[in-house]
């Protein structure tokens, strides 16, 4: 005997295809940028990040996060961040992000699904994001709530080019893998 688990169930009968058919994958982007402004930290991925500069936005413009939360509805159709959290509604001035990665993860668990993997790109010349990468996944992973390794938080630059190579803010790219019923 071996154990199994339930993720990587074994197809042998009508019974386990039908049930192996119910749910299938979606794949869904999210991009988000911030220009640099005023401060001595920023926040990436719900952590907070020493730096001779803090992001402009209109929450706490945790780039990370707001990439993830749109790359997440984007899974299940449900439009994107400024649908759910306006940015001329004063009630999410300076409100911390993680509060968004949680309301998209909550909608798609109310649809019946889970997520299989969220994939982080931060795109930047600084600050250094290896330091901070491991506290950014164990965030990430609280936050949507599921295990570290369905996370990855990787970081490039863009070789001195374009508005982040000129050290004029902060992108990030992320996308969203997740298993959902049929419909």
């Amino acid at each position: 005997m071996v154990a199994g688990s339930g993720d990587n169930p074994k197809i042998t009968t009508a019974e386990d295809l039908r049930r192996a058919s119910t749910m299938e994958t979606r794949v869904a982007f999210g991009f988000d940028v911030h220009a640099f402004a005023p401060g001595s930290s920023i926040v990436l991925g719900g952590v907070i990040v020493p730096h001779a500069q803090a992001l402009s936005g209109h929450s706490d413009a945790d780039v990370a996060l707001h990439a993830l939360t749109d790359a997440v509805l984007g899974t299940i159709g449900a439009g994107d961040i400024g649908t759910h959290f306006p940015p001329s509604d004063s009630q999410w001035r300076g409100v911390s992000s993680d509060r968004f990665l949680r309301h998209a993860v909550g909608l798609l668990a109310e649809r019946g699904g889970r997520i299989v993997h969220l994939d982080l790109t931060l795109i930047c010349e600084a600050p250094r994001v290896g330091p901070h990468r491991e506290a950014m996944i164990d965030s990430i992973a609280r936050i949507a709530g599921v295990g570290r390794d369905r996370v990855s938080v990787k970081a490039t630059t863009t070789e001195g080019l374009g508005f982040t190579g000129r050290r004029e803010g902060i992108a990030a790219q992320a996308v969203a893998t997740v298993e959902v019923p049929r419909t």
